[in-house]
Parts: structure tokens; C-alpha cells; sequence
């Protein structure tokens, strides 16, 4: 299986008062990320994380959660990824990490970008773009967004704190358009 996720935080005191989140504490926030995550995902799933994974400037908290959650980690750069930068971070937790990438789910295009994108590589052959960082708990679309047609946030704000198979994203989000009705 394959699941997607994004905006998890970890660590992050404010985004429980940023994003309404809730949880009594970054404590309480984190295992129950941890526990939703691994209650879904098992060993050899893999999962692609949309950036901002873990406010850790050091590294070393980022290793222990990575080492708590279940499946084959892929990551997507976000701009707080702080632990990447930091020599004590172990970058083989992740398959490999990437500004932008380009996968096969099923029979889907998928790009997978932190950030959310107007127009992407097959996007009128109803290829699917991923997003996080704009959060919201207000609903799939941030309320500064545009309407993207097949472009779906999945951030734990707007998937209820856990990842998201493509399938489930897609129904969440109101399911997909026929992009190449535009284009014929």
C-alpha cells in the first residue's frame, strides 16, 4: 500500500494553537500521531511525507520518531525540515528525500510537491498533484487556494492526523476531474 501524508509537526508547540489541534500537549499531539500513523501503515507500506515532518533543529528527536513509525519513509522537503540539516540526522530513515517528485500509483500519475502548484507534468492526462503546507482544518482547500481540479492537501489538518491512501484522498477531496475534456 502506498499512503500519503504531510504537516505532521512533531515536536512543534505552536502549531497546536496555530491549527486548533486537539491535543492537550505536543506530547499528546505526537503519540497520537505515532499511534494513527501505525494503526494504518504496516511494515512494508510505503509512505510519502509531504514536508514539515518534525520541528527539530538537532536531528536526534526526528530519529527516534522516525524510528517509531511503521513502512518505508519517503520525504518530500518542507520548509521546516530543520533536521536535514543537521549532522546528527540519519538520513537513511528515508528511501530517499526530494524537492519534487513524479510516481505511479496504480494506474495514477502522481506529483508529489510540498507546496501546492497551478500547473503540473500531465496535468491535462489527469495526472494528480499532492500537497501540504497550506494546513487548513477548515476543509480540503485552504481558503486562499484556488480550486486546482485534481489537486488534493494532505496535510494531517484536513486528513484527520493520519495518512491517506490516494483513494481515500481522492474521495475526501470530492473525487477527481476530467482534465482532458479541456484540452480536446
Amino acid at each position: 500500500m502506498k499512503f500519503y501524508t504531510s504537516d505532521l509537526h512533531f515536536d512543534h508547540e505552536n502549531i497546536l494553537r496555530y491549527e486548533n489541534r486537539p491535543f492537550d500537549s505536543v506530547e499528546d499531539m505526537n503519540e497520537a500521531l505515532i499511534a494513527n500513523w501505525n494503526a494504518k501503515v504496516k511494515k512494508g507500506d510505503e509512505v510519502y511525507i509531504l514536508g514539515d515532518f518534525c520541528f527539530d533543529k538537532y536531528g536526534s528527536r526526528t530519529n527516534e520518531i522516525l524510528s517509531r513509525l511503521n513502512g518505508q519513509k519517503f520525504l518530500i522537503r518542507g520548509n521546516h525540515d530543520y533536521f536535514l540539516r543537521s549532522p546528527s540526522f540519519d538520513k537513511s530513515a528515508f528511501v530517499w528525500i526530494k524537492d519534487y517528485a513524479q510516481i505511479k500509483d496504480g494506474e495514477h500519475t502522481v506529483i508529489l510537491f510540498h507546496y501546492p502548484i497551478a500547473v503540473w507534468d500531465k496535468k491535462h492526462h489527469n495526472s494528480i498533484h499532492l500537497y501540504g503546507h497550506i494546513h487548513s482544518n477548515s476543509g480540503t482547500h485552504h481558503p486562499l487556494a484556488f480550486d486546482l481540479g485534481n489537486a488534493f492537501n494532505v496535510g494531517v489538518d484536513v486528513c484527520g492526523y493520519e495518512p491517506k491512501t490516494l483513494e481515500e484522498i481522492i474521495n475526501l477531496g470530492g473525487g477527481l476531474v476530467d482534465e482532458e475534456q479541456y484540452y480536446r
